[in-house]
């Protein structure tokens, strides 16, 4: 229990709470709720009491089921996650269950990190420590992301990734001069 509690406390320092007991829980919970910190807490419980408890694993698991259509988090409780995970935003965050990822990873708002099932990298992806995954990512396949690595908002990532990288998305270039005109209806008044 001992090590659960360090992997939660490291989840929570992340966020710069530097302790757990019951007014912290009830803050993160109930008066002052934080997504990531709740999701996460629920996960690490669930995954903790997977072969330990069965009551106790099937009813983190059903809450974590909650939370994940809640929230909008999509991360299996298979996903193996090291500590100190922050989640800066919730919604669209989907995670393969074959996943591993890092201690003190970033993840964003609108990610994926998922599975091919076709192509020379069928698998998954592991990611390294100390990883930032920008809003809009998604990095598929079986690669590796190595350590302290930056992944832009909107990357694609189908390749592995050296350690200290930086890797964006395009930038974004003028394609037309035709404007919104037919994307935006706008009430005719009589």
């Amino acid at each position: 229990m001992s090590m659960l509690r360090e992997i939660i406390l490291s989840d929570y320092k992340r966020c710069g709470i530097y302790s757990l007991g019951p007014s912290v829980l009830i803050k993160v919970f109930i008066i002052m709720p934080n997504p990531g910190l709740k999701f996460l807490t629920i996960f690490r419980l669930t995954q903790y009491y997977r072969k330990k408890n069965r009551f106790f694993f099937y009813f983190f698991f059903l809450w974590l089921r909650r939370l994940k259509f809640k929230y909008g988090f999509d991360i299996s409780y298979r996903t193996k996650i090291g500590k100190g995970l922050y989640i800066g935003h919730f919604g669209g965050v989907v995670i393969h269950g074959d996943v591993i990822i890092g201690e003190n990873c970033n993840l964003s708002q609108g990610i994926t990190i998922g599975v091919l099932v076709r192509g020379n990298k069928v698998g998954v992806p592991k990611i390294g420590n100390r990883v930032f995954i920008g809003p809009g990512a998604t990095i598929l396949g079986e690669i590796i992301i190595g350590n302290d690595v930056l992944l832009g908002t909107n990357a694609i990532v189908t390749f592995d990734v050296p350690d200290s990288s930086v890797v964006a998305a395009p930038l974004a270039t003028i394609i037309s001069n035709k404007g919104s005109e037919g994307y935006i209806i706008v009430e005719n008044k009589k």
